[in-house]
């Protein structure tokens, strides 16, 4: 991870088809592709990918996350569950629909932790999203059994975990929805690029409608489709697509490299005793994308962070300290800043965060430091690495 370390023929191959015959547009101009629809056959790759019934690509993985619910039916006042660990794109694609996410707790996963789901069920509640975050997974037996029970809508954000599996199921292919990222940094990337996938043929084809202005793509005449219902405009191009279809069959050649990576460097500081290890849920599989671990306490590992970056290990983040990815520098969201005005459920939703404290997530992120598998990297690079992790890390904790 990412992808575009390793840009090569075949990604050259697939573009040059589409600037070749000039149809940059996912739908219509038939006469003109030359037979090429880049779109079309990556989501049938994809479908292959992610053993699923339906793919249907949209320009990035928030776009995923807002047409994956809005395909199912969430809307203005709906209450989403959501980690405190992930990217702002989690709540940012809820607050889009007029719903709101409800923050609660992680553990030792990083992901979901399925006893504060549960807690925070109201009346209100219509969907959980777990964020299969830095490449592995929460416990989805247990949240899956939560939202049977409740009968809610299971969403699963696997834009970081595209690789990894679940009881032999791919990520992503376990809810009811799952949503993908095929940014820039992903490990399969289209430079900006998403996908929403599902077996149900009645979200599949909202989401296909909805991506889209509502347009329903039945004929071969796009100005005399009909438009069911209200759609907005996340559709991928064919370049982006292009780019992602040469990556995709790649995928096997990435993980590959990125376990290979992986091991060696928790095997260098699995022999630290203060280390411990994200939890794996039994029967999961990371993608490799990252490798996460525990420090004894919040100083050591923000000592930890600044000797890495001092002694040339880059791409290592405290993501307590971080602006981005948890809840703790969330103060644009705490704080309703908006350039338009929120709406009142909205507002009166969101009032929680004033007050709401998460030690339990505190706990766990405080102490982690989750750090990128570049593909790139050679094994002398990745072992010198290792050499140099492991040291930083014990100097840390001996200086303690």
């Amino acid at each position: 991870m990412p992808g575009f370390e390793l840009f090569g023929d075949l990604e050259r191959k697939e573009v040059n088809d589409v600037l070749d015959n000039g149809v940059l547009m996912r739908y219509g101009f038939d006469g003109m592709r030359n037979g090429h629809w880049k779109a079309k056959t990556l989501e049938k790759e994809l479908e292959n990918t992610f053993k699923t019934n339906h793919v249907q690509l949209v320009s990035s993985g928030t776009a995923a996350v807002s047409v994956a619910l809005a395909s199912a039916g969430v809307g203005a006042g709906d209450e989403v569950i959501m980690p405190t660990f992930t990217f702002v794109a989690s709540f940012e694609a809820i607050l889009m629909l007029g719903a709101i996410p409800v923050l609660v707790d992680i553990d030792d996963t990083l992901t979901l932790d399925p006893k504060a789901v549960e807690v925070a069920i109201t009346s209100k509640t219509k969907a959980v999203m777990v964020v299969q975050m830095c490449g592995s997974m929460a416990n989805m037996n247990a949240l899956q059994t939560i939202c049977e029970t409740h009968d809610l809508l299971f969403i699963e954000d696997a834009c970081q975990a595209i690789g990894g599996t679940y009881n032999n199921k791919p990520l992503g292919s376990i809810a009811d929805l799952g949503c993908f990222s095929f940014d820039f940094v992903k490990t399969i990337t289209c430079g900006e690029g998403g996908a929403v996938i599902t077996n149900n043929s009645e979200y599949y084809k909202n989401a296909d409608h909805y991506s889209d202005h509502g347009h329903d793509h039945v004929g071969n005449d796009r100005g005399a489709e009909n438009h069911p219902f209200l759609g907005y405009n996340f559709r991928i191009s064919e370049l982006h697509a292009a780019v992602g279809l040469a990556q995709v069959k790649r995928l096997p050649e990435f993980i590959a490299i990125q376990k290979r990576n992986y091991n060696i460097l928790r095997d260098a500081i699995s022999e630290i005793p203060s280390v411990i290890f994200r939890k794996v849920p039994e029967g999961g599989e990371e993608s490799y994308a990252f490798l996460n671990f525990f420090l004894p306490d919040l100083e050591i590992a923000r000592m930890v962070s600044k000797s890495f970056k001092e002694n040339g290990i880059d791409a290592c983040f405290h993501y307590y300290d971080n602006n981005w990815h948890y809840v703790r520098k969330w103060e644009h969201l705490k704080t309703q800043k908006s350039l338009y005005p929120i709406s009142a459920e909205v507002r009166k939703g969101l009032e929680y965060l004033n007050t709401k404290t998460f030690k339990q997530s505190d706990h766990f992120i405080g102490r982690n430091l989750s750090c990128l598998i570049k593909l790139s990297w050679s094994k002398e690079e990745v072992r010198q690495r290792a050499v140099t992790m492991a040291k930083c890390i014990k100097m840390a904790i001996n200086n303690s």
